[in-house]
């Protein structure tokens, strides 16, 4: 009887101390969590967890993106999200300025290191927009009050407002360089993922509190929604495991004068989910960025300004069928654009005709790359549908429930496909590492 090469996780040095750094930079991440930004307004927020108005929607779902961090106002408000912010920003130039296209195209290296940089430069400002923007929706909740006591852009209030905003900032970068450091020396490329992944699962606990806060209908709310949670986290996993294998043929080879190594065939599996939660992330930050936006000039004294900034706020708030329309089309809209962006850049019919690999009936190449890109489109539609339905899955839940999107579900549909991706591939890296450290099923008896 073979034995798992997981029980070697914890006695192997190399992995223990990457699982060790990962874990002990969460910890202090979340510590930093429950610091707030200094001079706040406690009324404000206990009147944000009351409110139902459309400034309290769109904060809701920020502050599930931000994994609780907001409802405390704390200098992790923002999390890492102005970073996936200008992330999205300069992918979407890509195709269309032909310059950043060809860097990506030409040195992949290269252009991941200027890619890097460049949405590093502008997270700052995205930031700052966001900052105002949180500062802005609080501010809207309770009139007459601000969520910074000393908060305004004249006379004695404008130092300790740059200072404030400063530190949310602050905040944002902390989180990204937290990130950094789990990718570098803990769990390697999954820093930011795993930094939104412990917000999501601190949430968990308050939000059985709140549904169980209901006496007449709580535990009948908990136990749908662990039901649905359940066949989402089932059906998720079942979509995201789903390939489509293309069949390769390698052609023998001539060594020497008389010897002939003999080809064979092989496969290319092309993944019907091959971006993971990606797309949905995107699709959040950019639907919820024109509500943010208007937030700035919703106490405008123009009155078409006004009422346009009131009904970009009441439907892009996230409660609103428009909402969830939008949603839906933009997840749908995103998987195909990252799905081509990431098969173009691994370029599979360069790569295989550099390998000798050949799909049948097809030119090298070029020819190859066009068919492999056909399938992928083609696996892609139902896997796009998917996310799509996965993440308006809370909106439909409470309009049937009556209830609001973000108290239904015990996690939200982003949260679950963070937390199945993450856990995923944490699996799959610890068992790379195991295979690497000697620690593989087939060696050990």
């Amino acid at each position: 009887m073979k034995r798992s090469p997981w029980r070697y996780v914890w006695t192997s040095r190399g992995i223990r101390e990457k699982l060790l750094m990962t874990l002990g930079i969460l910890v202090i991440y979340r510590l930093i969590a429950n610091i707030p930004v200094p001079g706040f307004n406690a009324e404000v927020l206990q009147a944000f967890r009351n409110n139902q108005s459309a400034a309290g929607d769109l904060l809701s779902i920020l502050n599930v993106l931000s994994g609780g961090t907001l409802s405390n106002f704390s200098i992790l408000a923002m999390g890492v999200y102005p970073y996936i912010t200008a992330s999205i920003i300069l992918q979407l130039l890509g195709p269309i300025i032909p310059a950043i296209e060809e860097k990506m195209k030409n040195n992949p290296r290269e252009g991941r290191q200027w890619m890097e940089k460049w949405t590093m430069y502008l997270t700052i400002p995205m930031a700052f927009v966001s900052a105002l923007g949180q500062i802005g929706l609080f501010n809207q909740i309770v009139p007459g009050m601000t969520v910074l006591k000393d908060f305004g852009w004249s006379g004695s209030n404008l130092i300790p407002t740059l200072a404030n905003v400063l530190t949310m900032m602050a905040g944002t970068m902390i989180a990204i360089w937290l990130g950094n450091i789990i990718s570098e020396y803990g769990i390697q490329q999954q820093g930011l993922s795993l930094i939104i992944f412990s917000g999501i699962v601190s949430q968990v606990p308050s939000n059985l509190v709140r549904i169980l806060a209901d006496l007449s209908t709580g535990w009948y709310i908990l136990i749908i929604s662990i039901v649905v949670l359940l066949v989402a986290v089932f059906a998720i996993v079942y979509i995201q495991q789903g390939t489509r294998n293309v069949k390769l043929m390698i052609p023998g080879q001539r060594i020497g004068y008389r010897n002939i190594k003999s080809g064979g065939s092989t496969s290319l599996p092309l993944r019907v989910n091959s971006v993971g939660m990606i797309p949905l992330i995107f699709a959040q930050s950019l639907v919820t960025f024109p509500a943010l936006i208007a937030s700035f000039f919703v106490n405008s004294q123009t009155v078409w300004v006004k009422s346009a900034a009131s009904w970009i706020q009441s439907n892009f708030g996230g409660s609103s069928f428009l909402y969830m329309v939008l949603y839906f089309i933009l997840v749908v809209g995103f998987t195909y654009f990252y799905t081509s962006v990431t098969f173009m850049n691994n370029d599979y019919g360069s790569s295989l005709k550099k390998q000798g690999a050949i799909v049948p009936g097809r030119a090298p190449g070029a020819e190859t790359q066009a068919y492999l890109a056909k399938i992928q489109n083609r696996i892609t539609l139902p896997g796009a549908v998917f996310l799509g339905a996965i993440a308006i899955l809370p909106n439909i839940l409470g309009l049937i429930l009556g209830r609001s999107s973000t108290s239904t579900m015990i996690m939200s549909s982003s949260g679950m496909l963070i937390v199945v991706g993450v856990v995923r591939d944490i699996l799959d890296y610890v068992q790379s590492e195991l295979s690497q450290h000697g620690y593989d099923e087939k060696l050990i008896r």
